[in-house]
């Protein structure tokens, strides 16, 4: 199955923002090569998110054979660290039962992304990360929950390293906005294709 074709879309809007917010944010945003800090720990992705990853994987593969056996080093040594996975440690999908989400919030937590470079700080899949690591740094608006719901204006999330000292009007006029919609879209597209379930990205770097 084919990475949908408006991914491209998302993603160059995606791209448009993060370059906007980063434009209006200056020395704000900390974000750079060689920070890694959100490099580190696990997290679930979807589906979409698999089918760019794997579309990413064929690339590096067909342009530099050696960095992608690097890469997938990485992924295989990654997973044979980490054996208690809460899920099916063959597909790679996560479990949904209670049980498996509460094992999951402590799961390799710690752990560096086998897509990163330790040596040079850089993401090597760069261009075809998942979302959450498209979002991680700037500020992005979040629901304030039910113990706040009655503040007012939105409430913006940011990496802890970024704005520090900012005031929360500077941290509001740098936030980026995120194409929900579109993105929605395309998790249905890929659902109707039968593609479900979440995973991490190291099972991800080594679907052919």
């Amino acid at each position: 199955m084919r990475l949908p074709a408006g991914d491209r879309e998302l993603v160059q809007i995606m791209d448009a923002a993060l370059a906007d917010a980063a434009r209006r944010a200056g020395p704000l945003l900390a974000c750079r090569i060689g920070c890694t800090q959100c490099c580190h720990g696990a997290f679930a992705i979807g589906q979409l998110d698999v089918l760019r990853l794997r579309e990413g994987m064929e690339h590096v593969r067909a342009t530099e054979p050696a960095l992608a056996t690097a890469i997938e080093e990485r992924a295989r040594a990654w997973i044979a660290a980490h054996p208690a996975f809460p899920g099916d440690a063959v597909t790679g999908l996560l479990g949904d039962t209670e049980a498996d989400r509460a094992a999951f919030e402590d799961y390799a937590d710690e752990a560096a992304c086998p897509a990163l470079d330790l040596a040079t700080g850089r993401c090597d899949v760069y261009a075809f990360r998942p979302m959450t690591c498209r979002v991680f740094g700037p500020p992005v608006e979040v629901d304030r929950g039910p113990l706040t719901a009655l503040a007012e204006g939105p409430a913006f999330a940011h990496c802890e390293l970024c704005f520090i000292g900012a005031t929360p009007a500077q941290v509001a006029a740098c936030a980026m906005p995120l194409p929900h919609e579109l993105e929605a879209e395309l998790i249905a597209e890929v659902e109707r294709l039968g593609l479900r379930g979440e995973t991490v990205v190291a099972f991800a770097l080594l679907q052919a």
